[in-house]
């Protein structure tokens, strides 16, 4: 029998649609959407650089909750508001993800607000830090 936890974090939205903010199945993680709110502040930074900073020490406080790291993240998906702002969450995400380098997804839909520069929610797997990995490059 599978191990499941799911973490909630109080946020009035996932008691309103009924979901949780991580969900742990044995090694396997899920994290919801996530924003770029400031726990502590309940501020959203204006910065797209900053914004999306916000959201990745988020996520990664969530997976610490179940022992995890952002380094175990192998799958994300980045929700950018304004198409013009790509370039800049881009550049923001890649700096903080070097190195780990999960497969990715970039898309602009609308979100819940357009406070809201960017969300992204991520796929881990506990423990994938300290795998070895083989790169390899291939031609499409």
């Amino acid at each position: 029998m599978p191990k499941v936890v799911k973490v909630k974090t109080g946020n009035k939205f996932e008691e309103h649609g009924s979901y949780s903010r991580l969900v742990a199945v044995d090694n396997m993680i899920f994290v919801s959407n996530t924003a770029g709110r400031n726990p502590r502040t309940k501020e959203i930074p204006e910065d797209l650089g900053e914004q999306t900073n916000q959201v990745l020490d988020n996520i990664a406080a969530a997976l610490a909750s179940v022992d995890a790291r952002l380094e175990d993240v192998v799958s994300a998906r980045v929700y950018v508001q304004f198409p013009e702002h790509i370039d800049t969450i881009m550049t923001t995400y890649g700096n903080r993800m070097r190195g780990i380098n999960p497969a990715l997804t970039m898309t602009c839909p609308s979100l819940g607000s357009e406070t809201y520069k960017v969300e992204i929610d991520v796929v881990a797997i506990r423990g994938v830090s300290g795998a070895d990995v083989e790169e390899m490059t291939i031609s499409l």
